[in-house]
């Protein structure tokens, strides 16, 4: 402050001193912070952020964005390059999420060069459902263009956006055979290739610098990228469709550098389970004599799709299938006739099933068969010739050799020709006599033997 006393002219150089002096001797004089000031500066920052964070932990769950009820299976649909006045198709699903049905009431379009096709308007869609579709580009000038399509319903997110773009071209540098691709109806789970041929239209190599498909179902497999198409050359790709759920799903190949898009769609079929059929219902053999066989048919028949036959069993040793052997593929609606055999071991009614074991819808169908055994009754019937002689009847004489001895079996004296035994059994050979006895009771030398095979 001593520098006050100076002249007027000078004060002002001299208060500019002082306080540049000043502000040197505040410079100078700064002490540096104590340690105690500088540590809860650090802790209130560190609280600060953990309370921050903290806080942020605690929101309560409502406070997310929450799920949209009403999606989309794409949030935006890039068409590519596409001839002016042609068109091109994309598909795509709406879905709804959410635990109630809602209704789409209109769809809006903020460019005339794209459209949206769907089956009606108002559009109710259950929990859980889907509805497919058709996004569609049509290029009236040349150059880029994009637009968007709004959705609108009564979901929790009442408006759904759709963002679409496209490039016009009157003479595109690449084009595609087939321009679409369109898989038709494919068993979940199987598996379905068409061929994609990408062709350059220019007088000049066109470079094809990557492949971009949409759509999880929908795979390309060929060479290897980037590449330069030659003029006038074409490149061949294969594409699979391979459905996981019942639904059509929709989806493209965006060619990277000539800006080409493919669209892609296909159905999944639910899995077709064939259906087995027997016929008739029930095979009865009837009387079956014992150690003999009796034979019926059956038919089996597929329906809805092949049925493969892969074994059979029968509950009964006495009735079986003859001549037949496993697997058998009945293709659906034909139908193969099997012969099945019953032998019965012993006299009576017999009962049985046979079940056979097949891909179809029931794994194992069964067919209830019967039959009774029956012991057979032998008789061997014998006749002669009259004696020229009076007499006043025959006896018969029966042995198991042709020398004898034999034993006379009629019980009385036969007046008749005829005679017939009921008392043979099977698997045994006789061999018989007769003799002439008049009305003195004199009996004739006996005939010639007479041989008698029983089965």
């Amino acid at each position: 402050m001593i520098g006050l006393s100076a002249s007027a002219q000078n004060c002002t150089r001299g208060i500019y001193r002082c306080r540049r002096l000043s502000l040197n001797i505040e410079s100078a004089m700064r002490l540096p912070p104590p340690i105690s000031q500088l540590v809860p500066v650090r802790l209130i920052n560190l609280i600060t952020k953990l309370t921050i964070i903290s806080l942020l932990g605690a929101l309560p769950m409502h406070a997310k964005a929450a799920s949209e009820q009403l999606t989309c299976s794409s949030s935006t649909l890039r068409f590519g390059t596409v001839g002016v006045g042609e068109t091109e198709t994309l598909l795509v699903n709406l879905t709804n999420n959410g635990s109630t049905s809602i209704t789409l009431s209109e769809i809006t379009l903020s460019n005339a060069e794209f459209n949206a096709s769907i089956a009606s308007l108002p559009t109710v869609l259950a929990s859980g459902q889907s509805v497919s579709l058709s996004i569609v580009f049509t290029p009236t000038t040349t150059g880029f263009t994009k637009g968007a399509i709004t959705f609108v319903s009564n979901a929790s997110n009442p408006t759904l956006t759709l963002a679409v773009s496209g490039t016009g071209d009157n003479t595109p540098a690449v084009t595609a055979t087939p321009s679409s691709l369109s898989f038709g109806s494919q068993t979940v789970g199987s598996t379905s290739t068409l061929p994609l041929v990408l062709t350059n239209t220019r007088k000049w190599a066109v470079p094809l610098n990557g492949l971009q498909t949409s759509g999880a179902v929908f795979t390309i497999t060929g060479p290897a990228l980037p590449l330069s198409l030659p003029a006038g050359q074409s490149v061949a790709f294969n594409v699979s469709f391979a459905p996981q759920s019942v639904a059509t799903d929709g989806g493209s190949i965006f060619v990277q550098g000539p800006g080409l898009t493919v669209p892609l769609t296909g159905t999944g079929a639910a899995v077709v389970v064939g259906q087995l059929t027997i016929a008739p219902s029930a095979l009865n053999f009837g009387n079956v004599t014992v150690g003999n066989t009796g034979n019926q048919s059956l038919n089996l028949s597929a329906s809805g799709a092949a049925v493969t036959i892969s074994s059979s069993a029968s509950s009964s040793g006495q009735f079986s299938l003859a001549g037949t052997s496993f697997p058998i593929t009945i293709a659906a609606g034909q139908s193969v006739s099997l012969d099945v055999v019953f032998t019965p071991q012993n006299s009576g009614a017999a009962s049985a099933s046979l079940a056979f074991t097949s891909n179809a819808a029931t794994s194992t169908e069964t067919e209830p068969v019967t039959g009774t055994g029956v012991t057979p009754v032998y008789t061997v019937g014998l006749s002669w010739t009259p004696s020229t002689s009076e007499v006043m009847g025959y006896n018969v004489y029966r042995g198991a050799a042709s020398t004898g001895p034999f034993s006379k079996i009629n019980p009385s004296l036969n007046s008749t020709t005829a005679y017939t035994d009921s008392s043979v059994a099977a698997n045994q050979t006789y061999y018989y006599v007769t003799t002439a006895v008049n009305s003195s009771n004199e009996e004739s030398a006996p005939s010639t033997p007479a041989e008698a095979i029983i089965p």
